[in-house]
């Protein structure tokens, strides 16, 4: 599908069809014998790949508080008393609770079961108020919500349970009376009388009682399912036609101990996501320190996530341990044992999704109230394995045990935590020369690189492993990076016979506790709002088709010219020293010698860290600190040589060498020692979103000085360390702002045009649909919006358009609006 670059417009002529164009809110057609800035060729009688319904999913991972506080409807924030330094080094089992008179929290055989350790014991006219999640217990006006909870008592009490804020009651208080004896659940519904986002739950007794899993639940749930999701974020889900779910994770899955929860092993609680753990009634499900820094409940679990899957007429795609963690941890678990243990939890998760209800996790199953199988078709093993020769030795154990006993699933692979290097390469040769069904490859990266990369697997082994694309996203949500995840994914469609899954990650974020950006849905206590990205994916996932229609488009003229910034040095949560800095031009002019026998004036402190001059090197010496940029020479520079002696004096990682330096986000670094000091690489970052360019394993001693060489002429620049060459790269890709396919919706009888035009200039276009016959009415809908629109709260600057256009015929012109996605449906005649 080949593309030839054509000759643009005046920028007058451009802005003038811009203004045009955003006057009307709609794309506005050309008249076909003006002349245009493209063309684009389409052959309805070609046949190209054929797409599932399931190509585009979702992937849901317990991160930024996307379960509890979350997806999750739960509006009592530990509600059991499980919370613990375990999980974050500030909790307490009161942690989200406070008290008035006598509350503690015991562990001890009193206890309400062997999973669920601790309980709060209650004196006598005491009581305790949860906080909930954000500002605190949302509530509104007139809708019902749910109390419960576990009560023990040695001589019968009452509970007086109020629902309120500091304007006073938010519901009328209820009584519930607690008889003696041992461990029963009690509950009592209210009513709100208002609308209150600041709200608290407050427990009180007149008795001394013992009290577990204290729960508040909105009545109206999605589905309205009990132990439900909450409703707007899972509508959310709905509304973008997910053709899977992926989950529980992530890093969820691949850190943390293998071992169980039980007294045997101590009741571990750092462990990896297993799925045992989390079925059953939810006072007998475990809890477990959540990678990301707080605690999981696991009141949202595996049954859960199936029942959600099949509300929303998606596929389940569930991810188990493989024994080899990673997310830096990067170990491999040698206990033969432990491994067929986990085999056999996979197996018997199989069995739990599909066995009939007489086998013994089919009857689980329908216990917890769905006697039908979930139709399980896919899973995966593993995520993001750093080790590819440890992981696949154990993959190859999982793989074969299942599809032995079943042989029509589809069992997933990965090739590691980046899209190129030694350990991508490594993982990709072990699992094509395994025949592996599919290999999961995971990237985040920067607009540009997006840009730059549409042709990604234009190349690769149509006869080899299928594609999973089961984490991508932009580095931002702003509106350029969804134009730039837009573009990338007609790529993905022109490849679909490649890429048969795809999934932006991560999905939410609770506005309050974020540990990654960016994501698709942000939300907090009361409200939700999806972001530029997600009405992206949203109108992607709507308007699939079954097939695709082959297409040609020309180009962009590229003027990229050389290689041009100042030079730059930083750490991350590293102490290092810095010395004898030189940067010479190609003609061998001095541009910088700088011994700092003088103090560092030359330099510019722009990240954060402390920087100082001592016995005569450039130290920063704070070995907590990200990014601690400082540099120094003019933007213009190119075509140069820098040369620096650089020595680690503590801390994780090693060097970061800067060159291409522009700006705060943009520039070009090598990362000498990174990634917890295992790999070395030469990242691009372009307004703040950073892409690999080339990677190699490799670690920095503490104590040792390098000499550091950056050779940069026109576009290719050479590294050397300690004088010898270590790599080079030519960064000549040009990142192309026009982008298109073209698929047919065999139900609708139309072909879907969809266009980017990632670029603040409009693009007229001159359309040739070969000799389809089409009717002259089409439906557009269109993305429109500045670069640095973001959508909050209370703006949604970038939401879909839609329109009518009469225009259509075989041949015709369209105008794309700058910065824009466009679809165009046109029923073929």
């Amino acid at each position: 599908m080949s593309r030839t670059a054509r000759p643009r417009l005046g920028l007058a002529l451009l802005a003038s069809a811009f203004l045009v164009a955003a006057a009307t809110a709609v794309p506005a057609p050309a008249h076909a014998e003006e002349v245009t800035d493209y063309s684009l060729t389409v052959d309805p009688t070609a046949k190209g790949p054929a797409i599932d319904r399931t190509m585009y999913g979702v992937f849901f991972e317990d991160i930024n508080r996307a379960a509890d506080g979350g997806l999750y409807a739960e509006l009592v924030q530990n509600r059991s008393f499980e919370y613990s330094t375990d999980d974050n080094a500030s909790y307490t089992p009161l942690t989200g609770w406070t008290a008035d008179g006598t509350a503690q929290v015991l562990n001890d055989p009193g206890r309400l079961g062997d999973r669920n350790r601790t309980y709060l014991s209650l004196a006598a006219g005491s009581s305790v108020t949860n906080t909930g999640y954000n500002t605190g217990i949302a509530v509104e006006d007139g809708k019902k919500y749910d109390f419960s909870v576990w009560a023990r008592a040695g001589s019968g009490t009452t509970l007086t349970v109020t629902l309120h804020d500091t304007g006073g009651p938010l519901a009328t208080a209820r009584r519930v009376a607690v008889r003696k004896g041992g461990w029963v659940q009690y509950g009592a519904t209210f009513t709100a009388t208002r609308t209150s986002t600041t709200g608290r739950l407050t427990v009180a007794s007149s008795a001394a009682t013992a009290l577990d899993m204290v729960s508040l639940f909105p009545r109206d749930t999605y589905k309205h399912q009990p132990n439900g999701l909450r409703k707007d974020l899972a509508e959310k889900i709905a509304a973008l036609r997910p053709g899977f779910v992926r989950f529980p994770g992530g890093c969820l899955v691949n850190t943390g101990s293998m071992r169980d929860y039980s007294e045997a092993s101590g009741w571990q609680r750092k462990r990896s996501y297993q799925w045992k753990d989390t079925v059953g009634p939810v006072e007998q499900r475990a809890t477990n320190a959540n990678f990301w820094g707080y605690n999981q409940s696991y009141g949202l679990g595996y049954y859960e996530y199936f029942r959600f899957a099949e509300d929303i007429g998606a596929m389940p795609l569930p991810v188990v341990p493989a024994l080899v963690t990673g997310c830096g941890q990067n170990k491999a678990v040698d206990d033969d044992a432990l491994l067929e243990r986990h085999i056999q939890d996979t197996l018997d998760l199989v069995e739990f999704a599909n066995g009939p209800a007489t086998s013994t996790w089919g009857r689980k199953r329908a216990e917890m109230g769905h006697p039908k199988p979930f139709r399980l078709t896919h899973i995966e093993v593993g995520n993001e394995e750093n080790l590819p020769e440890e992981f696949f030795a154990r993959f190859t154990r999982f793989r074969a045990a299942l599809q032995a006993r079943y042989p029509y699933l589809t069992v997933i692979s990965n090739s590691g935590p980046d899209d190129s290097g030694t350990t991508f390469d490594r993982a990709w040769r072990l699992n094509r020369d395994a025949e592996v069904d599919m290999v999961d490859e995971h990237y985040y990266k920067s607009p540009r690189w997006f840009l730059q990369h549409n042709d990604r697997y234009d190349s690769y082994d149509r006869s080899g492993p299928k594609v999973f694309l089961g984490e991508y996203a932009s580095q931002g949500n702003a509106f350029k990076n969804g134009l730039a995840e837009a573009a990338y994914m007609t790529g993905l469609e022109r490849n679909a016979d490649i890429v048969e899954l795809a999934s932006y990650a991560p999905l939410f974020a609770n506005e309050d506790y974020v540990q990654w950006r960016p994501d698709l849905v942000w939300f907090n206590n009361h409200a939700s709002w999806g972001s530029a990205n997600y009405e992206v994916q949203k109108l992607f996932m709507n308007n699939v088709g079954d097939r695709v229609v082959p297409s040609t488009a020309t180009t962009t003229p590229d003027a990229a010219g050389p290689v041009t910034g100042a030079v730059g040095l930083s750490t991350w949560n590293t102490s290092a020293a810095y010395d004898d800095v030189k940067v010479t031009a190609a003609d061998g002019t001095t541009l910088l010698d700088d011994d700092f026998s003088g103090g560092a004036p030359a330099w510019t402190h722009t990240g954060t860290g402390s920087w100082s001059v001592q016995d005569g090197q450039y130290v920063q010496t704070d070995t907590t600190a990200e990014n601690t940029m400082v540099r120094a020479g003019d933007p213009a520079w190119h075509d140069y040589d820098l040369r620096v002696k650089a020595t680690k004096k503590a801390g994780r990682e090693g060097f970061l060498v800067a060159f291409g330096v522009k700006d705060t986000g943009t520039y070009y670094w090598w990362n000498i020692g990174g990634w917890n000091n295992t790999r070395t690489a030469v990242e691009q970052a372009v307004d703040g979103g950073k892409s690999t360019l080339i990677a190699k394993p490799g670690s920095v001693e503490t104590g040792r000085t390098y000499d550091i060489g950056v050779k940069v002429r026109g576009r290719q620049v050479t590294l050397h360390l300690d004088g010898r060459e270590w790599g080079s790269f030519t960064d000549d890709k040009p990142a192309e702002p026009f982008r298109q396919v073209v698929t047919r919706d065999a139900k609708t009888g139309e072909l879907i045009v969809k266009v980017v035009n990632a670029q603040s200039s409009a693009a007229r276009t001159a359309i040739d649909l070969g000799r389809a016959k089409v009717a002259p009415r089409a439906r557009a809908a269109t993305l429109a919006a500045a670069p640095d629109a973001v959508n909050t709260e209370t703006s949604t600057p970038v939401a879909p358009v839609t329109s009518t256009f009469t225009g259509a015929a075989a041949r015709f012109t369209y105008t794309f609006p700058a910065n824009s996605v466009t679809f165009l449906r046109i029923k073929q005649g």
